[in-house]
């Protein structure tokens, strides 16, 4: 019976090289020189500290574009506030998004189901499971979740036939 997994996953190696790089082109930047600006990596939350809110933007602009060169997906970065982190310094906590929380896969299986495809969707931890005993019909669903706007990004593995 075909079948193929809906998940939301971040490559972190990919992610630990687009920090690197964005600290090395940050220190070699023009506009940054004599700044004390970088980006520190804690598990899954990304730190970014800069002398203010303007250089924070620039770095998070940086950072943005070595993730998609590097294709990790932009989408799961859900940016925090710009604080003020005392002797006039800024910092921007950013937390990396991945797996599909509970909310969201119950929104997803009820969708698939609403569409009355002779499929059946089951939710297993941070992915769901897509089945069906025509291929055709899990392309159609892949095809109606990529037009669906969801917060994370989604990527369809595991197709087996």
């Amino acid at each position: 019976m075909p079948s193929f997994d809906i998940v939301s996953e971040v490559v972190w190696y990919e992610v630990g090289n687009a920090v690197d790089q964005a600290n090395r082109e940050i220190k070699n930047r023009y506009d940054f020189k004599g700044s004390d600006a970088q980006i520190e990596q804690a598990e899954a939350v990304l730190t970014i500290l800069a002398d203010d809110e303007y250089k924070v933007g620039q770095a998070l602009d940086i950072l943005e574009i070595k993730l998609a060169k590097r294709g990790v997906d932009v989408g799961c970065l859900d940016r925090g506030q710009v604080e003020e982190r005392g002797a006039g310094k800024a910092q921007q906590k950013i937390q990396i998004r991945h797996g599909i929380d509970t909310e969201l896969a119950r929104s997803l299986v009820k969708e698939i189901k609403a569409q009355k495809l002779k499929v059946q969707a089951a939710i297993q931890g941070q992915q769901i499971r897509v089945t069906g005993k025509k291929r055709d019909d899990l392309q159609t669903v892949i095809s109606l979740l990529k037009d669906q706007d969801t917060e994370v990004p989604l990527q369809y593995t595991n197709f087996r036939d």
